[in-house]
């Protein structure tokens, strides 16, 4: 069989530098590290716009591919990783620590089947063992072009294919998620916040997006509180009234093993509030009862690393496509009801993703390097509290609505064990596409 290399395809654009002064302006995004998912994918939680002039070979469109040849960790998860522009991304920027592959045949198929040969573990396994450095890593341009890949043939392009849809599959499920996700925090801020369904009444007309008995429990007025208007019949209230917060564990790197319960950790929360599974880590340490979380939890980041500001405060709930029992570290809080609380846990979340609250942890942040957010930001946070026939049917609803993305998130789950199970073996020919194609349609 013919022998090839990386460099036998691709040579290399490097990126550069930018001015920090210039991000989230108007502009491409930014397609460093944090746009690159742990040993490959693109990722989305922490893109950044760059308002900045920008050199034409630093830009990329959808369909374009880009490797880290740096790691700013010692697990060299990123080392080397591959991502390729999606296609809601319109333009992107490289930056000083990442480069594009830039394609010596233009044919699409080729270009995928060396997207998919760098998503293995041959290739995560080559860019680990030539890593170089000690606090930061990096890989050398001559030994990333080096890289053993073996010609394509004709049917390995309908591997290419499979893998393709697997991840198109995942994709549509992260969209529909987001729809749901949408419309759950519009229906709170349609209850809650804006009190449409009062104001319907108000002006004598039906509330919409909601049956005739759910809008029988909606007042049909106004009346002034502490908080302005407030629909009649309502209280005022805290959210420390109906929940306290549990610090996490503080743990110690020695107790970050292979093995161990997930922890969840900042990483976990994504920007502006939800779960990110990805940044779960396992930990052997000692913990005590009130360290544990379980599917259906609440937690809350209480610290933030950067200056955005946009973890900081931010909710997330525990899906249970994680595991039944996990700890939490001490940069987040656990969210726990007080006895005879009539809040349930999605109205405590969507309340933490309203606006009005994500501004008021902005402005409780402490701290210049790190920041901090005192407990009383989340305790201290009034609203307009109604009643508990109103408040479970919102619960009912949106909880239908969370089965469905956390059935999402299970799907894909699979869909990305399949694949990650499959790939290594397709590419090397030990699989034939039907025997994968059944394969895949037996699990899913």
């Amino acid at each position: 069989m013919t022998k090839a290399v990386l460099g036998d395809y691709v040579d290399l654009q490097r990126g550069n530098t930018y001015k920090s002064a210039l991000l989230e302006q108007p502009g491409p995004v930014l397609l460093g590290l944090a746009s690159i998912a742990r040993n490959g994918g693109f990722r989305r939680d922490s893109l950044r716009t760059y308002g900045g002039e920008s050199d034409e070979r630093m830009l990329l469109r959808p369909g374009d591919i880009y490797v880290s040849l740096k790691d700013v960790t010692q697990s060299a998860d990123l080392l080397g990783a591959v991502a390729c522009v999606p296609p809601d991304v319109g333009l992107g920027r490289l930056t000083q620590d990442t480069v594009k592959l830039n394609f010596r045949n233009g044919s699409e198929p080729e270009r995928r089947y060396v997207y998919w040969a760098l998503r293995g573990p041959d290739y995560r396994e080559y860019c680990r063992s030539r890593a170089i450095g000690t606090t930061n890593l990096s890989l050398a341009r001559d030994d990333f072009l080096g890289f053993p890949i073996r010609p394509p043939a004709a049917s390995d392009f309908a591997v290419v294919e499979l893998l393709d849809a697997l991840d198109d599959r995942i994709d549509l499920n992260r969209r529909l998620n987001q729809t749901l996700e949408a419309m759950a925090q519009a229906l709170f801020k349609s209850w809650f916040v804006d009190f449409d369904p009062v104001r319907a009444k108000a002006e004598g007309r039906q509330p919409v997006s909601m049956d005739a008995e759910t809008g029988a429990l909606f007042p049909s007025s106004f009346a002034s509180t502490s908080l302005g208007e407030s629909p009649t019949g309502w209280s005022t209230a805290v959210l420390g009234q109906f929940i306290s917060l549990d610090k996490g564990v503080s743990y110690k790197g020695e107790f970050l093993t292979k093995r161990g319960l997930p922890m969840v950790n900042l990483k976990c929360i994504r920007p502006h509030g939800g779960f990110n599974a990805d940044g779960l880590k396992p930990y052997s340490g000692p913990v005590k009862e009130k360290h544990h979380v379980h599917p259906g939890d609440v937690v809350v980041a209480n610290t933030d690393i950067t200056q955005a500001r946009n973890v900081l405060g931010a909710p997330a709930r525990v899906p249970p496509t994680v595991g039944g029992d996990l700890v939490f570290s001490h940069h987040t809080w656990a969210a726990r009801h007080r006895p005879h609380s009539p809040l349930g846990p999605n109205f405590i979340y969507q309340l933490l993703l309203t606006e009005a609250y994500r501004e008021r942890a902005r402005g409780f942040a402490t701290g210049t390097t790190v920041l901090a957010l005192p407990p009383d930001a989340v305790l201290e946070l009034s609203f307009a509290l109604p009643p508990q026939e109103i408040i479970n049917s919102f619960e009912r609803t949106v909880q239908a609505l969370t089965e469905m993305l956390w059935a999402h998130d299970a799907q894909s789950l699979t869909l990305r064990r399949v694949r990650d199970l499959l790939l290594p073996k397709l590419l090397s020919g030990e699989l034939r596409v039907k025997d994968a194609e059944a394969t895949v349609a037996t699990t899913v």
